[in-house]
């Protein structure tokens, strides 16, 4: 029998949730509108970012004021510089963009028609949009960057403003601004950062509505427990607990957050770790030691922390805790890190030579693993060629399994994967030159001797997967949630994510004991699903 989740709880949900970290945001009080542009984050931290392939963070919101209820989110390829309603029609203009690095300020202007929630890009050529403001019914004046930095040392303290009119600006098509309308002098122009106008701005709409506002994104991870607690490892946030009754029971904070959670053997435990990013302190660049600790189920408590000295990826499925190095930077061979916390080895045992890791080619988390599995290359000098799926066996010996690859004329990714029985599901995406292809992205079962029980080939790469035995729940970047059968690997269902009607993409997913599928959303939100038969 088909069974599609339904959301029936949400946890850490709260007003302006779904535009994560927001950038700008304006309010009409003509219409009693609010929008926001913000910015839930990317799919990839140094341990993982198989998933971010076609991925955008940059999302535009448009809230009630009454009530704050979200009534259309956007997806843009550039971060929000500037929004203004129209005076009168029920229009957004939405200026994005963004300098790409190297050489060009590419962007767009994006129409929202704020009745139907349709969106136009009105220019003709991709153009970063820094301002956007309405001067009448008819008159948009705008401000563009230069088209690129090329002999203009200049470039990123200047705009070119411009006012193009039009009759009636809700009938304005794809493309349709002409390029001869948007060439004027560039003038001295600066870009001043009003984030924190705006977090001001949603702090005061919520408490006007009686509600606390914050920031919350990216739960990386999620896990339920025996008991029907639900755990989480967010941004900011190295670990959470919430109870059966919904109800938060601890948070232990941290300055990036967690990015993985295994339950430790003991049952009373989960081992998280969290990555450090290099911070500006007295003039100088500073970067914090990479963070792994357990953590007590009941307290929240801190129990250990372990000094690695390197960013690391937690290898689930042995009684020790075992680690990754993830750097990738170092040339010489990697090595599993194994703490036997019970032993009499205070510190690490050195496990056996992995290769270098790095974030494209070797992540490979497996969810309910009989033991450790990693993916490790055969050349030294290019542990990313020819991968092989390995498994730990207990006298710490690394034994190859069978080629990642099954077909020998594509390089695959890493990605997530679940064992079920004598054997693995795992999904990841083919290399391209050009970027992932239509039906480059795979989810495919394999027994343990590398032979292929079925695959299914996808457009979007998986963020998450997980098994109840009977379906495979995989998630990806473009929102969608599909269940596999987990016997032939046809399709069962489809369904695009939605919380409240409003479109989200999950980041994380686990199948609870109880049954209930766990979904730990991009905008920082967890959700409890039931199959429905």
């Amino acid at each position: 029998m088909t069974r599609v989740p339904v959301v029936r709880r949400v946890l850490g949900d709260g007003p302006f949730a779904e535009i994560g970290k927001p950038a700008r945001a304006v309010v009409d009080e003509r219409s009693r509108t609010v929008a926001v542009g913000g910015d839930v984050g990317r799919l990839q931290w140094s341990g993982d970012g198989t998933a971010d392939d076609h991925w955008t963070g940059h999302r535009i919101g448009v809230y009630a004021q009454d009530g704050l209820r979200c009534r259309h989110l956007v997806r843009s390829w550039y971060p929000v510089r500037s929004l203004a309603f129209h005076p009168v029609l029920p229009l957004l203009a939405v200026g994005t963009g963004r300098y790409d690095g190297g050489y060009s300020f590419e962007g767009e202007l994006l129409l929202i028609h704020l009745d139907s929630g349709d969106v136009v890009s009105a220019l003709p050529y991709p153009r970063e949009v820094l301002g956007v403001e309405w001067r009448g019914e008819t008159a948009l004046r705008l401000v563009l960057a230069p088209s690129d930095d090329w002999e203009n040392p200049r470039a990123h303290e200047q705009g070119h403003p411009v006012v193009v009119v039009r009759s009636d600006w809700g009938a304005v098509g794809q493309g349709s601004l002409g390029a001869k309308e948007l060439v004027a002098p560039a003038e001295p122009f600066g870009r001043p950062d009003h984030s924190a106008e705006a977090r001001r701005v949603l702090a005061d709409l919520a408490a006007s509505a009686g509600r606390q506002w914050s920031v919350r994104r990216r739960v990386w991870a999620v896990e339920g427990t025996e008991d029907g607690r639900v755990l989480a490892a967010l941004d900011g946030v190295l670990a959470e607990s919430w109870l059966p009754s919904g109800d938060l029971q601890w948070v232990v904070d941290d300055e990036e957050g967690g990015r993985q959670l295994v339950l430790a053997s003991d049952g009373t435990s989960v081992w998280t770790n969290a990555e450090r990013h290099g911070r500006r302190a007295g003039g100088r660049w500073e970067t914090s030691p990479p963070r792994v600790a357990r953590i007590a189920l009941d307290t929240g408590q801190v129990r250990e922390t372990l000094s690695t000295g390197v960013s690391t990826v937690l290898v689930a499925g042995d009684r020790r805790t075992i680690l990754r190095p993830s750097g990738g930077g170092r040339r010489q061979p990697e090595r599993l890190m194994m703490f036997d916390l019970d032993g009499p080895e205070v510190g690490p045992v050195d496990g056996p030579e992995v290769g270098r890791f790095d974030l494209f080619n070797h992540p490979f988390p497996v969810r309910r693993p009989s033991r450790p599995y990693v993916l490790v290359g055969t050349d030294p000098d290019k542990p990313h060629r020819e991968k092989w799926v390995a498994a730990l066996d207990a006298d710490g010996t690394l034994r190859r399994l069978f080629p990642h690859s099954w077909v020998p004329a594509e390089h695959h990714f890493g990605g997530p994967a679940v064992e079920i029985g004598p054997s693995l599901v795992h999904a990841g995406a083919v290399h391209h030159g050009q970027g992932l292809q239509p039906g480059g992205a795979y989810v495919v079962r394999r027994s343990l001797d590398g032979s292929v029980l079925w695959q299914h080939r996808a457009d979007h790469p998986a963020t998450a997967l997980d098994t109840d035995g009977h379906t495979v729940y995989v998630a990806d970047n473009s929102g969608a949630l599909t269940g596999l059968d987990a016997e032939d690997g046809s399709v069962r269902w489809r369904t695009e994510l939605t919380v409240d009607g409003v479109p989200t993409t999950a980041l994380s997913l686990a199948v609870a004991p109880g049954g209930h599928v766990l979904i730990g959303t991009v905008d920082g939100r967890i959700l409890e699903c039931s199959p429905r038969h």
